[in-house]
């Protein structure tokens, strides 16, 4: 029986970046990796469960402390981490929380990622190593290559820490990894700050690793010629074993015949290939071909012994079958040679098979196969299908947006005898040049969902889409930019298919001029009531303020101020004040932090309670109050226009006075 406990959000026409790797923590939840579907927004999207690790109860329920339960809602709760492109495989360390995430990455950068509840990994804004504090970044991560230590998809990982180990004690809590592309398995050392060293090449094709419960590493691998589990075990210095067997085979006469054997054990490995129990001169390889068969070889038992200096292992021996039957010939008739293909584009196939004994073969004979190949690895697009001449399959136009891929197809008929031939035929994409840019240059976009500079060109296949944005607004070079529009007439974030010809794509911004610098100071005592729209200077000496101002006094001057609580005063900015120029800072000077330009100041300085004195105050030199107080104008005011050169405006006593008093000012920028 079925039941269902958790649906997942439904794919699009993409087949590739599905995660899909599916664990119970150590916490009894079911966690979950999800892929971005090769939507990359989707990665940072909390309305979507596509780019995620999920976390749920073994019911289907939603655990009541994932970390965004309060703020997203339905399936959504179910995530417990975001930010990534393609998690192909995750594990958990034995007997620890610890969770490492394998992230297969674009066309730069593979990962390992210490799974932690909450976290941002980053894609698609940053991939590989990064300093950016919204995410966190990986414990190790390598480039893409043909190197022993690149590849360029990180497909399976496992923790050393079985019941009962096997391998050597400094081996217990490494982390094994392995690459799908290069065929390698390396190794992670936690404890010895992440530090990696290789460990086995050629793992053709892994896709996953796992520990047995004889402390054996294990690994998974799929493909041409079929998928494989292979053990890794340590014995010390090992005798030699064979891994891989020499397989039977039927051959027609005068064909060559060729037999394999893998076999492992300590260097130097020496291999004898022996023909029905005795040695074969000179056959002293890995493998050894016959290179006409006849028919007096019918029967022939071929084996091989494989020594070192610890002792030897004989392989199973493989029978060879020489017939007169020939084998047919396949030959694929369409597409033509040097086609090319489009996104979206339906592609027919067809072929035909002729045999020297069956003649014209039927579609019962023919098995199509069709894979996608990208850079130095394979995706299946159309399955081993058999049982007609002609078919098709539809090149889709989402997925891989990179131009360094093909499809290939492949043909294999059988005759009556059973003996096969195959062929295949590429088609390679038809491909433009796209360019982005923006007005003005220089400022960033999305492609894909990945933050680029401007301009960008880069190499499409024709028909496939892509997502581009304009980020808006951004600020660049102390400007900040509105998106206006596109080129193409498209919405700011928009999804196109590739052109079928060399397109430019101009985003054009306008600046947008940031709101002028002001601000309205009250100078009071600090137990004043306090006025709206007014930030309080109570004599401080200049530093920051807790309002994010940073402002103050030349000296300590909050002896210097009053409240009159004056009915005489129009209200309360009139009511308060500070003197400037008191016995304990004779000539005080007041500055406040603003951007180097032109500024309109206006200064009300008086008294409620007194009319002395000669008021002469000046703003960067400028006076802007000159007067004498009396009974019927206490207070005086002034406006003057100011240039300031070096970031701090500055109020302070002029020629002449006596007796200064600020009440308040206000400051705006003008230029």
């Amino acid at each position: 029986s079925e039941r269902i406990v958790f649906e997942l959000d439904p794919l699009g026409t993409a087949r590739v970046h599905n995660g899909g790797a599916i664990h119970f923590g150590p916490d009894g939840k079911l966690f979950i990796a999800t892929g971005d579907n090769a939507r990359a927004r989707n990665s940072e999207e909390f309305t979507t469960v596509l780019g995620k690790i999920l976390r749920i109860n073994a019911d289907g329920s939603i655990p009541s402390d994932n970390p965004f339960v309060s703020t997203t809602t339905g399936k959504n709760q179910a995530i417990w981490a975001l930010g990534l492109r393609n998690p192909y495989t995750f594990t958990f360390q034995r007997g620890t929380t610890r969770m490492f995430i394998n992230d297969v990455g674009a066309q730069t950068w593979e990962e390992i990622n210490d799974g932690i509840a909450g976290s941002n990994y980053g894609w698609p804004a940053t991939e590989g190593p990064t300093s950016d504090p919204r995410f966190r970044a990986p414990l190790h991560a390598y480039t893409h290559g043909t190197t022993p230590d690149t590849g360029c998809a990180i497909t399976g990982g496992a923790f050393y820490n079985p019941l009962t180990p096997q391998f050597p004690a400094d081996y217990v809590g490494d982390y094994f990894f392995a690459d799908y592309c290069n065929g390698w398995i390396r190794k992670l050392d936690p404890a010895n700050g992440n530090s990696v060293v290789g460990f086995a090449q050629g793992a053709w094709a892994p896709v996953d690793l796992a520990l047995g419960p004889d402390g054996a590493l294990y690994f998974l691998t799929r493909g041409v010629p079929s998928g494989r589990v292979f053990r890794i075990a340590y014995t010390g210095s090992q005798a030699p074993a064979i891994g891989t067997q020499p397989a039977s085979q039927t051959v027609s006469i005068g064909a060559s015949a060729t037999f394999s054997v893998v076999a492992s054990g300590s260097p130097p490995l020496g291999y004898q290939w022996q023909r029905n129990g005795v040695n074969i001169p000179g056959a002293t390889s890995t493998s050894y071909t016959l290179a006409s068969a006849q028919t007096a070889d019918n029967g022939a038992r071929f084996r091989a012994v494989v020594t070192n200096g610890f002792g030897s292992a004989t392989s199973n021996e493989a029978v060879l079958t020489v017939t007169s039957n020939r084998p047919p010939t396949a030959t694929i008739t369409a597409p033509a040679a040097g086609t090319l293909y489009r996104g979206g584009e339906t592609i027919a196939v067809s072929g035909t098979g002729t045999d020297p004994e069956d003649g014209t073969l039927a579609g019962a004979r023919f098995t199509w196969r069709v894979d996608f190949h990208h850079a130095t690895h394979i995706h299946p697009h159309v399955p081993a299908t058999s049982g007609r001449t002609t078919g098709s399959f539809t090149i889709p136009t989402t997925g891989h947006t990179e131009s360094d891929v093909w499809y290939r197809i492949h043909l294999t008929v059988t005759d009556s005898g059973g003996l096969s031939s195959s062929t295949f035929r590429d088609i390679n994409p038809r491909t433009v040049q796209i360019t982005l840019a923006t007005n003005p240059t220089g400022l960033q976009l999305l492609l894909d969902g990945q933050p680029v500079t401007t301009p960008l060109s880069f190499t499409g296949v024709v028909g496939i889409q892509r997502s581009l944005e304009a980020v808006s607004p951004q600020t660049a070079n102390g400007t900040t930019w509105q998106f206006q529009s596109w080129s193409n007439g498209g919405a700011r974030a928009q999804t196109i298919p590739t052109p079928a010809t060399n397109t430019t794509y101009t985003a054009t911004y306008a600046s947008t001029a940031p709101p002028p610098f002001s601000a309205n100071v009250d100078f009071q005592p600090a137990s004043a009531p306090t006025v709206s729209g007014y930030v309080v200077d109570s004599g401080a000496v200049y530093g920051l303020r807790a309002n994010g101002q940073t402002y103050g006094w030349n000296a300590d001057n909050s002896a210097a101020a009053y409240d009159r609580n004056s009915p005489r005063s129009p209200d309360q900015r009139f009511d308060t004040l500070l003197m400037m120029q008191r016995f304990s800072n004779p000539n005080a000077s007041w500055e406040i932090a603003v951007p180097n330009g032109s500024y309109r100041v206006h200064i009300v300085a008086g008294d409620a309670a007194s009319t002395g004195g000669a008021y002469r105050i000046a703003a960067e030199g400028v006076l802007t109050v000159n007067g004498t107080p009396s009974g019927t104008t206490r207070w005086l005011e002034g406006t003057q226009t100011v240039s300031v050169g070096d970031g701090r405006l500055t109020i302070s006593n002029g020629t002449g006075a006596s007796g200064n008093k600020v009440c308040f000012l206000e400051i705006v920028r003008v230029g």
